[in-house]
């Protein structure tokens, strides 16, 4: 599996590793889905991490070049696991250990909270710069969690934001030392935990259910759209 899970305490540690880039490959969103599905009810708070030096390098290149059929179905694959990653009961902080590209920065923006590894990395949607437009679903997420006067940069600009900057635009709630991240995100995953399950999952639910409803309910016909 592509996925690690450890539980530690009253939080469960999801961990993506494929070896390389952690790419968002048929195999990756399956396995977090699968994951996903299983721990709904079952844990008290989720934390989301990377490799060192990668928390997600977006959609697998070699399916999305592998034709349209093939990049839709990846596509609105993941669109399904994001939208039942936002809507995930318990809390849910993310670990950015890395780059979070394209595909990876939408992941990253489903997390209740975000917390970066300071560093010399990479967080943005590169999509308008390698040809490829924004879905609409990636463009729901974006205008939820982002600083409205960062949408337009992060978007139709295509920019790539360092982990200071990307804390600002919205990407992430704040950064943290790479010796300090660890230890950060799990007191905050702890800190979560401890709240009323059944309030904060209802809350989440009637803040963002809606949204992940529509996101889902579009996305074949937008992707046919944007594909052709």
């Amino acid at each position: 599996m592509s996925i690690q899970i450890e539980t530690r305490g009253d939080v469960t540690w999801l961990t993506i590793d494929d070896g390389k880039a952690n790419a968002l490959s048929n195999e990756l969103v399956a396995d977090l889905g699968a994951a996903l599905t299983e721990l709904a009810g079952n844990t008290k708070a989720l934390v989301i991490a990377g490799r060192p030096g990668r928390f997600c390098a977006g959609y697998d290149l070699k399916v999305m070049m592998a034709g349209k059929e093939a990049a839709s179905a990846l596509t609105a694959a993941g669109c399904r696991v994001m939208a039942q990653l936002y809507t995930f009961p318990a809390p849910v902080v993310m670990a950015c250990t890395g780059h979070a590209m394209a595909g990876g920065a939408l992941l990253l923006l489903c997390g209740d909270v975000r917390i970066g590894v300071e560093g010399a990395f990479k967080i943005g949607l590169n999509e308008v710069q390698i040809g490829i437009p924004l879905p609409q679903f990636g463009i729901d997420l974006v205008t939820d969690r982002l600083d409205p006067r960062a949408v337009t940069r992060a978007t139709m600009g295509a920019h790539a934001f360092n982990p200071t900057t990307a804390a600002e635009a919205g990407f992430l709630d704040h950064t943290t030392s790479a010796d300090a991240l660890l230890e950060t995100v799990h007191a905050e995953a702890e800190r979560l935990a401890q709240l009323e399950t059944v309030p904060y999952a209802l809350t989440k639910r009637g803040l963002r259910q809606s949204l992940a409803d529509k996101m889902v309910a579009e996305v074949d016909a937008n992707l046919a759209e944007l594909l052709g």
